[in-house]
């Protein structure tokens, strides 16, 4: 692998803050064409830096994708199960820099450590299993309705892939999208959030080392009405798979739509746990907790409504609150700490105006509801985890993505009352039901409006081996992981073979007519 400037790499932590960061362009890192740069902030403390990274524009971009797409001539013909070796390969070097880039992770983007362990593990899995892939990416064979002819379809690469990844899971979002797509034969570039451009630096860093060939993988840092659009834009660029907001994602969507190009989005959630009468309250409380704050309450998949049947209400809410007190705010690092902080001061004034939207709706604040000033909280971006009770489906806190530790809890007579509170949202990512009763359980898979159920578990812990997505504005159909994620990166090619040595019309000969 040849080189340029250097990536960055640390000898220990309290050196991040010295390093600049550049481009990864066939192969080599390299500073912005501008030689502009913006800086990385730690959340939990906005004094300190990340490093200076390559603030990119429209030029560096089309470097980078004439890079991708020379580099797929070859790649391409490269043999499935070589390619799926190098992604296995990125899989264990990423489990040897596992808590390396847990720590990293925990300085960049907030959310406690024994989470960021679990985001570099997702990485992890996901390689493993992408590479099983490499020697599957599975075609169809089926009868032809003629004789002597053999009809089967398979799959071939697309060319370049653009990726748009958020700031949430900075590691697990990347892996998902990445190795599909390379062991599918295509090659990539990636614009990472502006947020958390260093993780994705250190992961690109790690499939280099694997072995990528230059080109195949290249990294672009920089904002994203400049560097995400130009990938869209560049006709080079085959399909584009986007994670982020309903608005950016639908914007994207309208693009690629306009210049007929494949496009993945994973979108917004409005995510709820049901919990029944009838339902173990502790598991449920449990479930709760984790869904609601787990990551600050910045998931995709948070929780961020507790539908709660009225004959529990109030002591499900007396018990909630008893808990969500009882959790540590604080830096992720300390093993102790429940919640970090949120990403940045935007995000935090953006959930501190949803607490204000919930009490002028006339949601009864049941817990929270402020962000933490006081001794070095006032360093950082921390905000209260906030309850609301007495919620009707009708309120904005209800209806709108928060992405923040707020969640509402909202009373409903009965399972019949439950379902139609849960599907009230225009999202459809991840919903729950807690219940012993097996009817009402299957009931509710039937009946819930998402792409992901759980049944006595909250709406956040999918694994990567099923597909990963939601209907309406969650998303535009795609599912990534599991085996549906190869369907984002390949295209189908059907071939038939005719060796009857004749000429065979489909739909107008028979095999009777053929046979006399």
């Amino acid at each position: 692998m040849s080189t340029g400037i250097k990536s960055g790499m640390i000898d220990t932590m309290s050196d991040l803050g010295k390093m600049s960061y550049g481009n990864f362009i066939n192969g080599k890192w390299v500073k912005a064409s501008s030689n502009e740069t913006f800086t990385s902030l730690n959340p939990a403390n906005l004094n300190l830096s990340l490093g200076t990274f390559a603030s990119s524009n429209k030029k560096d971009v089309d470097t980078a994708i004439e890079s991708a797409h020379n580099a797929f001539k070859s790649w391409r013909k490269t043999p499935a199960p070589v390619r799926a070796e190098l992604i296995l390969k990125a899989g264990y070097l990423l489990e040897t820099r596992k808590e390396e880039l847990a720590q990293i992770m925990v300085q960049e983007m907030g959310k406690v450590i024994k989470e960021a362990r679990g985001d570099v593990q997702e990485a992890i899995d996901m390689a493993k299993y992408m590479a099983g892939e490499g020697r599957r990416l599975t075609g169809q064979t089926v009868p032809s309705e003629l004789p002597n002819k053999f009809a089967m379809c398979v799959r071939s690469p697309m060319g370049v892939v653009g990726i748009i990844t958020p700031w949430n899971f900075p590691v697990a979002i990347p892996s998902w999208k990445i190795f599909p797509a390379l062991v599918a034969g295509n090659t990539v570039v990636i614009k990472p959030a502006s947020d958390t451009p260093l993780c994705a630096i250190k992961f690109v860093e790690i499939l280099a080392e694997a072995g990528l060939p230059d080109g195949v993988i290249n990294l672009v840092t920089g904002s994203g009405s400049v560097v995400g659009n130009a990938i869209v834009d560049n006709p080079l660029v085959k399909a584009v798979s986007i994670t982020g907001s309903t608005d950016i994602g639908s914007k994207v969507a309208s693009r690629c739509g306009e210049l007929m190009k494949k496009i993945s989005c994973e979108l917004g959630g409005k995510n709820a746990i049901c919990v029944m009468d009838d339902a173990d309250l502790e598991l449920a409380l449990e479930g709760a907790l984790w869904g609601a704050f787990g990551t600050a309450g910045q998931r995709c998949t948070a929780t961020s409504r507790i539908i709660v049947h009225e004959k529990i209400y109030q002591e499900f809410c007396h018990e909630f609150k008893a808990i969500t007190a009882s959790l540590s705010i604080g830096n992720g690092l300390d093993p102790d700490v429940a919640i970090g902080p949120v990403i940045n001061r935007a995000q935090l004034e953006s959930i501190n105006r949803y607490v204000e939207i919930g009490k002028k709706e006339g949601a009864k604040l049941l817990y929270g509801g402020n962000i933490l000033t006081q001794g070095d909280y006032q360093l950082g971006c921390f905000h209260e985890p906030t309850i609301f009770m007495d919620v009707n489906s009708k309120m904005r806190i209800a209806q709108e993505e928060i992405f923040g530790p707020v969640t509402a809890i909202m009373p409903v007579a009965n399972f019949t009352q439950a379902l139609e509170v849960a599907n009230s949202t225009e999202f459809g990512l991840s919903l729950s039901m807690y219940t012993k009763n097996v009817n009402k359980a299957f009931a509710a898979i039937e009946e819930l409006e998402a792409g992901i159920v759980y049944i006595n578990a909250p709406t956040i812990g999918a694994e990567i081996q099923l597909p990963f997505g939601g209907i309406k504005k969650t998303g535009n159909g795609h599912r990534e992981a599991g085996t549906t994620a190869i369907e984002q990166f390949t295209e189908w090619k059907t071939v038939y073979i005719d060796y009857s040595g004749r000429l065979q019309k489909a739909q107008i000969d028979s095999f009777e007519s053929l046979d006399s």
